[in-house]
């Protein structure tokens, strides 16, 4: 079985049905009865239009359903009118779901489950687990979302700002049980880009490719952070710098900035430097000073107080953090880095140790523990 030639089709089949009259969440789960029919049939006998077979099983499930349910006058009603078997409009119904699946009315965290079901084509059990749930859990919130949209038709704008949030925040989950969230919302973007003509999404795959491509950099051996400084750059994926750059210049070229291009253009000036030491902070510094422009983040001020240190001295990155709100999340290990360069580790290690305590995962609070214990054990 081919599971990624499955996956692709799973918006155009879903599309096919919520056309024909299908309510989203009816059509949704037909076509996961489908996509079981096809793992038990295909292997030996496999389809030669694989997208119509699906599109006939599925509408074949969905009048199963909708015949049980006889008095729903509207169901009954797209029986009498089933199409006849035959060849599958090439029309490609991804931006109309990925516009669905990020309704407003959806929480951020139903809005991505629901992607990576209906556009990503993930199983409720590989989201779970990716998401460190129960399946049940992750089931009822799946459904929740799907009685959501379910009455939400084709015909309506999408606005591309929140499936782009959407797709940020699965990115941002990068690697957890079974499924890498990362490699996905890549690959979910890519499917975006190829649809909708717009340098934000553009920018947003430029972002995640740059970011993606010092992955394997990342951790030690024994699972611990390697910060950026200290990343062995020989191991970065030059390939994906070098398309996540193309694609950032093309973006750039329109002379429409946004906050994604923005932050794509800090992770490729990281990306360019042969050396840590040879980092162009300055214009670092620029972008920072655009990406506030554009999005009045304290994060992005707290970034860029790190890129001032570097730019002009540790003073001037201290300067730049107390305009920033010190209730942010790792608030204190900027300062305890900034106050280590200005020469100050007895400071800096009691902010290490701060920050370690309010660490939002594992691998952070180690790391900020190590270099805790790095400063309180230096020769006095």
């Amino acid at each position: 079985m081919d599971e990624l030639l499955l996956r692709s089709l799973i918006p155009g089949v879903i599309g096919v049905l919520v056309r024909r009259g299908a309510d989203f969440a009816a059509a949704e789960d037909a076509v996961q009865d489908a996509l079981v029919e096809a793992v038990r049939v295909w292997p030996d006998d496999p389809p030669r239009d694989p997208k119509g077979w699906l599109v006939t099983v599925a509408w074949r499930r969905f009048l199963d359903a909708t015949r049980a349910e006889a008095s729903r006058r509207r169901r009954e009603e797209a029986v009498e009118e089933e199409p006849a078997p035959g060849a599958v409009p090439g029309r490609d119904d991804t931006l109309h779901l990925y516009f669905l699946c990020a309704h407003p009315s959806l929480t951020p965290s139903s809005a991505v489950a629901l992607t990576l079901r209906a556009v990503g084509g993930l199983t409720t059990r590989q989201i779970a687990r990716a998401y460190l749930v129960p399946e049940a859990t992750m089931a009822q919130r799946i459904s929740r979302a799907k009685r959501t949209v379910s009455g939400v038709r084709f015909g309506r704008p999408g606005d591309v700002s929140t499936v782009l949030r959407v797709l940020y925040l699965v990115f941002n989950e990068g690697y957890s049980g079974d499924v890498d969230l990362a490699a996905e919302a890549i690959r979910l973007t890519r499917q975006l880009a190829a649809a909708i003509d717009h340098p934000e999404v553009a920018g947003l795959l430029a972002l995640m490719l740059l970011h993606h491509a010092r992955r394997a950099a990342r951790t030690a051996p024994d699972g611990s952070l390697v910060p950026l400084a200290e990343q062995d750059r020989g191991r970065w994926d030059t390939g994906a710098i070098a398309e996540g750059v193309r694609i950032l210049q093309a973006a750039l070229a329109r002379d429409r900035l946004g906050e994604y291009q923005a932050q794509a253009a800090v992770a490729a000036l990281h990306a360019d430097a042969p050396t840590a030491a040879e980092t162009d902070w300055v214009q670092i510094v620029e972008w920072y000073d655009e990406l506030a422009r554009l999005t009045q983040s304290p994060v992005v001020r707290l970034n860029r107080a790190v890129a001032v240190g570097e730019a002009d001295g540790p003073r001037a990155g201290l300067a730049a953090l107390a305009e920033v709100d010190g209730s942010l999340p790792r608030y204190a290990a900027v300062s305890a880095y900034l106050h280590e360069r200005d020469g100050d580790p007895e400071t800096a290690a009691r902010l290490y140790a701060e920050a370690a305590r309010k660490a939002q995962n594992a691998a952070e609070r180690d790391h900020l523990t190590r270099q805790a214990a790095r400063l309180n054990s230096r020769p006095q």
